[in-house]
């Protein structure tokens, strides 16, 4: 399994603010992230497999809304996750 919850309580560690805060948006951004990352992968192997391209669609429009929200909120935090995360914007 991919995500297990040593994974989860690893990405809510490092970008939010401790392992239990998994409603942070910097947490949720990374996890979002870390999900696409592996479906992404895995839609090189399999490019017909539309229900996973749909999945993939969805968690970036998911990543989306919160980033915007975090630009509205504290665009320094923004920033940095951006950064942190090597997204394009």
């Amino acid at each position: 399994m991919y995500l297990s919850s040593e994974v989860k309580k690893e990405i809510f560690k490092k970008h939010g603010q401790s392992e239990t805060n998994t409603g942070s948006a910097e947490g949720q951004i990374a996890l979002f992230t870390h999900r696409i990352k592996h479906l992404t992968e895995h839609l090189k192997k399999n490019k017909k497999d539309f229900g996973t391209q749909l999945a993939v669609q969805k968690l970036v429009g998911k990543r989306r809304s919160q980033l915007d929200y975090l630009m509205k909120k504290d665009i320094a935090r923004y920033r940095a996750i951006v950064k942190e995360l090597e997204l394009r914007k």
